[in-house]
Formats: C-alpha cells, sequence, structure tokens
C-alpha cells in the first residue's frame, strides 16, 4: 500500500463519518419540529472534514449556518431561517 493511501482514506472515512453524525441530529424527531441544530466537531473528527461538511451544508438553498464561539456551529432550515 503506498503511502499516501492511508491519509485519503482517513480522510474520506473522516468526512463520511462527520456527515452521518450531522446527518442524524439534523433528521432526529426533535430536531425537525424545532429545525435547529447546535453541532460541534468532535476531537476524533478531522478538521478538514469537518470544515469541507459544513462548508457544503452552507451552500445547501434553504439552510443557514451560523458559526459560534469554539467553534461550535448552528445550523438551521425552513421556518428557521425566515424567522
Amino acid at each position: 500500500m503506498p503511502a499516501t493511501a492511508f491519509p485519503v482514506t482517513h480522510s474520506r472515512d473522516s468526512y463520511e463519518l462527520v456527515g452521518r453524525r450531522i446527518q442524524r441530529l439534523i433528521t432526529a424527531p426533535k430536531m425537525q419540529k424545532i429545525q435547529v441544530v447546535t453541532v460541534a466537531r468532535n476531537d476524533d473528527e478531522s478538521p478538514e472534514a469537518w470544515q469541507r461538511v459544513i462548508q457544503e451544508i452552507g451552500e445547501t438553498c434553504g439552510v443557514r449556518v451560523e458559526h459560534l464561539e469554539g467553534g461550535t456551529v448552528r445550523i438551521g432550515w425552513r421556518d428557521y431561517c425566515d424567522a
């Protein structure tokens, strides 16, 4: 296995794990009701993967990403964005 294969795989896995974790939070019934979630990067998640996921979420129509203190973000959609 080439030396560069592990970081690329790890990075992709980290990106996918971050995306899945945030997706689970967003699709939780309670979050669907209030249409906003506040989330922070876990220590075991790559900062690059975290930034990429948050950037892509922010580029989604009808979604607002607010950067809060300490690296936390608030993701809102639908009515929350209109408020």
